[in-house]
């Protein structure tokens, strides 16, 4: 029982440590990576922040203003009252009354309350929500643009990857054979330049895991970046299968752009009536001045204050709001005409990348036959050259049918994925 136990810790050891060092990536973590790493992705929580801030500026409308005023007046001519009153048959009220001051002092606290608004406060937030709800749709967008920068990376990598495999097998396949033929060359069989032919095809063949090598390197270090993922040579790519169903239903984010923007309009469209509606608000004054508020015939500071409420309506606005609500309704059939567009547009681009996958689908099964058909020549050819009856130059050149046979095979394979994701991509469509 013990040993069964350490048997199985090794076990999951070794597996644990096995899937460390080789990674698995996904074109979905891909994609999730992306969006939530790069420079654009901060600028959701950057939009939260300034339209709650809007949000609050907004709000304050409703409570009272608060305003500090202060002013110094002199007149020229005041109410001379000595004259006004000298003429009344009553002795000496006229030097009983004291002249009226030239100046004028007063210090103020005014306040403001709005009673009415004609709904402009809740228009100018509702607007304000949809500005927020379209930035951010907006963000989305430009992120949803990062795909096609990703699949373009991610199946190249796929494509790099299979080739190295083949070009594997193909390595070893000429070594194996060049073996065999200096032990025939030392035996006098052959000659030295069948050797050289495939000699020859064999260095081709490192020249091209070489560069296999620098091009999947590169291709990595960009997806990097573009997933904030820490990739490397190790980390192997997941060829993405779609089990979804195509269908030509459509739900890009540009479209649900164009359906935020008519409803910012329409929120505009409140403010706009709201200008029409009556306004009512109430004040209040606190002050201490020389003389106290009207009270003329006191010429000395004195505290005081003032209360009432007004009302403003603008009956006739020259059709200011009339002409601002045909504007939002052009700006609104500008809108659908462009929704319209782009969405025949991206129709048809989903019936051209489903004729691709329908004849990418066509080729990998005409690949298949091929491939049999060719590796059968190979063995043909293979039989032949032991029997000398063809050069080593011929049995190559089926070796090589064969390779590109197979290696076309993968190409469309790899195709045939990378479409059926652009067509989800295109549709707006995620993938699993």
């Amino acid at each position: 029982m013990k040993g069964k136990y350490l048997i199985l810790v090794i076990l999951i050891t070794t597996s644990f440590h096995l899937a460390e060092a080789q990674k698995i990536v996904t074109l979905k973590e891909c994609y999730d990576n992306a969006m939530g790493t790069n420079a654009l992705a901060g600028e959701k929580s950057s939009n939260e922040q300034v339209s709650k801030l809007k949000d609050q500026n907004i709000a304050t409308a409703w409570l009272p203003s608060l305003d500090a005023n202060g002013s110094f007046v002199y007149n020229s001519s005041v109410i001379d009252m000595k004259s006004a009153l000298g003429a009344l048959p009553i002795p000496g009220i006229a030097d009983a009354i004291k002249p009226l001051p030239h100046e004028q002092y007063k210090v103020t606290l005014d306040i403001n309350q709005t009673i009415y608004d004609g709904g402009a406060i809740k228009g100018a937030r509702e607007l304000e929500k949809a500005e927020h709800g379209l930035n951010d749709k907006q963000t989305e967008v430009d992120l949803y643009k990062l795909r096609a920068q990703i699949n373009s990376c991610y199946f190249n990598i796929l494509l790099l990857e299979r080739q190295k495999e083949l070009l594997n097998d193909y390595h070893d396949l000429l070594s194996k054979r060049i073996s065999s033929m200096e032990s025939a060359f030392r035996n006098g069989v052959i000659n030295r330049p069948d050797i050289d032919v495939l000699m020859a095809e064999k260095l081709k063949l490192e020249q091209q895991l070489g560069e296999n090598g620098l091009r999947k390197a590169s291709l990595i270090k960009i997806l990097s970046q573009l997933t904030g993922k820490d990739l490397d040579k190790s980390s192997e790519l997941v060829l993405p299968f779609n089990k979804s169903e195509m269908n030509s239903d459509i739900s890009r984010p540009e479209l649900q752009l164009f359906d935020l923007r008519k409803e910012q309009l329409s929120s505009s469209l409140k403010i706009v009536e709201s200008k029409r509606m009556p306004r009512a608000y109430g004040f209040a004054s606190l002050g201490y001045g020389n003389p106290p508020g009207n009270n003329f015939f006191k010429n000395e500071f004195a505290p005081y204050y003032m209360v009432g409420a007004g009302l403003k309506w603008n009956i006739f606005d020259w059709n200011k709001a009339k002409n601002e609500k045909q504007i939002v309704a052009i700006q609104k059939d500008m809108i659908d005409k462009r929704k319209t567009d782009l969405t025949d547009n991206l129709t048809r681009l989903l019936e051209s990348k489903n004729a691709e996958i329908e004849s990418l689908e066509m080729m990998m099964t005409t690949d298949t036959s091929h491939i049999s058909i060719r590796k059968r020549i190979t063995v043909s050819a293979d039989s032949k050259y032991l029997n000398g009856t063809i050069t080593a130059t011929d049995y190559l050149n089926e070796l090589n049918a064969e390779k590109q046979a197979v290696l076309n095979y993968e190409i469309h394979k790899i195709s045939h994925a990378m479409a059926n994701i652009e067509y989800l991509n295109i549709s707006g469509k995620e993938i699993e």
